[in-house]
C-alpha cells in the first residue's frame, strides 16, 4: 500500500524542491569560496524556477547588465542659455528594457520647489513653455525650456525608478542676460561738419546676435537708410561690435542715440551737434568759469586762511 501524502508532507517536499538550487551550487564551490550571486540574482532565480545548468555568470558585469545607468558621455551637467532662448536638458538612459523599468518612471523634477514636471511623457505643469522630447523606441527623454525666463535657473533632476531604487542625473541651467554699453561717457559733443562714431558693444551673449539695432530718439535708423551719410558695421564674436558713423552731421542730428540687441538692455548716448563757434563758445564759458573759481580761490579764500592762520598763532603766544 502507498504511504498517504498529508499536507505537511506535501509542504516538506516544495521547500526541499526550492532549497534544492541552492544546495546544489554550494556543492560546486570551495570551501572558502562565497556565492557570486546576490540576494537579488536569487530572487530573479527564483523566479525562473532555479538554474540552468547551461547558463553562465559573469561576476564583473552581471550587476551592470541588468541595472539601467546613465550614459554620461552624451549629457551635459551644465548648460548655458541666453534670455529668451530655448534650453535642451538631456537625460539618456540605457539598459531600462532589460530590469522591465517603466518609461513611465522616467520623471524630470525641478529642485527649487521639487516640482515634478514631467512622468514619461506626462507633463505635470501648465506652463506651456515646456515640453518633453522623445522618440518611441529610444532612450533618451529630453526636457524643453523655450522663452528661458531668469527664474528659470536652477538644477533640474532626471530621476529613474528601478527595482532597486532610484538613480539621478542632474543638470544645472545657467541664464545669462547680454549687456550693451557704449564707449564713452554719456553725452557726447560735435561740431558741424565732423563725423559722429558711436561704438556699442555687446557682451555675455552665448551666441553672437544676429543684428544690432540703432534707434534715434526711439526711431529705428534703417541698415539701408536714404542718407548716404550714415552707415552701421556690426562685427560678431565673444565681444559683438557694431560701429553707427554719421557723416557731416547736422544740428537736427542731435539726440539720444540707443543701440540693443535680442534680448539685451539697451544703452544710450545723447549727442549734442553744435556749429564750430558756438563750441568754440562753450569752451570758452568752461574756460573762464575755471579762471573765475581760481581768482575767487587766489584773492579772497587764501588771505581769509592766511589771516585767521596769524590771528591763532597770536592768541597761542601771548
Amino acid at each position: 500500500m502507498l504511504p498517504i501524502l498529508t499536507p505537511m508532507h506535501m509542504l516538506e517536499i516544495r521547500i526541499i524542491l526550492l532549497c534544492l538550487p541552492s544546495i546544489l551550487l554550494a556543492t560546486t564551490l570551495e570551501p572558502d569560496q562565497k556565492s557570486i550571486l546576490t540576494d537579488s540574482d536569487w530572487k530573479k532565480l527564483w523566479m525562473r524556477g532555479g538554474i540552468n545548468p547551461d547558463s553562465k555568470f559573469d561576476s564583473n558585469n552581471l550587476d551592470s547588465s541588468d541595472s539601467p545607468m546613465f550614459e554620461d558621455s552624451e549629457m551635459a551637467h551644465n548648460t548655458t542659455v541666453q534670455l529668451g532662448g530655448t534650453a535642451f536638458l538631456v537625460c539618456k538612459v540605457s539598459g531600462v528594457d532589460r530590469v522591465g523599468v517603466n518609461w513611465n518612471q522616467i520623471s524630470w523634477i525641478r529642485r527649487r520647489d521639487w516640482h515634478i514636471l514631467s512622468s514619461g511623457a506626462q507633463l505635470y505643469t501648465n506652463d506651456e513653455r515646456f515640453a518633453i522630447l522623445h522618440t518611441p523606441g529610444s532612450n533618451m527623454w529630453t526636457l524643453q525650456i523655450k522663452f528661458v525666463q531668469r527664474r528659470d535657473h536652477g538644477m533640474y533632476e532626471c530621476q529613474v525608478s528601478t527595482p532597486t531604487g532610484i538613480i539621478s542625473h542632474f543638470v544645472n541651467l545657467q541664464v545669462v542676460v547680454p549687456e550693451a554699453f557704449i564707449l564713452g561717457s554719456g553725452e557726447l559733443h560735435v561740431d558741424m561738419g565732423s563725423t559722429i562714431n558711436l561704438v556699442c558693444i555687446i557682451e555675455k551673449s552665448p551666441t553672437p546676435p544676429q543684428y544690432v539695432f540703432w534707434q534715434k530718439n526711439e526711431r529705428l535708423i534703417n541698415y539701408y537708410d536714404s542718407r548716404r551719410d550714415i552707415s552701421i558695421e556690426t562685427t560678431p564674436g565673444p565681444r559683438t561690435q557694431s560701429r553707427l558713423i554719421i557723416r557731416e552731421p547736422q544740428i537736427s542730428d542731435s539726440g539720444n542715440y540707443t543701440c540693443s540687441a535680442s534680448n539685451t538692455e539697451p544703452a544710450s548716448i545723447y549727442v549734442f551737434v553744435s556749429k564750430g563757434d558756438n563750441m568754440a563758445a562753450i569752451s570758452r564759458r568752461k574756460t573762464s568759469s575755471a579762471d573765475r573759481i581760481a581768482a575767487i580761490f587766489m584773492y579772497v579764500v587764501a588771505p581769509c586762511v592766511l589771516v585767521n592762520t596769524l590771528g591763532m598763532r597770536r592768541i597761542f603766544l601771548t
